[in-house]
């Protein structure tokens, strides 16, 4: 599974939220409401989620294996960094 399209929704600059993307897969997938987050060492991806009655978060998608969450975060930080570098030129 190839990652065809990463789209930046929302930049924003303060807090640890830093980007809201949509990624779509073989041009026939897309996952809306990846979240770039900064997290304490370093920036990081989070799935979709939600709200479970006691109040914890679950993932509505995820990867299955490592080696895919590996592959979709340095896309999407790939493509967030250029996005910071296009807002700031």
């Amino acid at each position: 599974m190839q990652i065809t399209e990463i789209k930046i929704r929302k930049l924003l600059d303060s807090g640890r939220l830093r980007a809201v993307v949509s990624v779509t897969f073989d041009g026939v997938f897309a996952v809306h409401y990846i979240k770039v987050v900064q997290g304490d060492q370093r920036l990081f991806i989070a799935m979709p989620s939600r709200r479970e009655p006691d109040g914890t978060y679950r993932d509505v998608v995820h990867p299955i294996n490592p080696e895919f969450r590996q592959m979709t975060e340095q896309a999407v930080l790939q493509r967030y960094k250029n996005a910071v570098g296009e807002k700031s030129s």
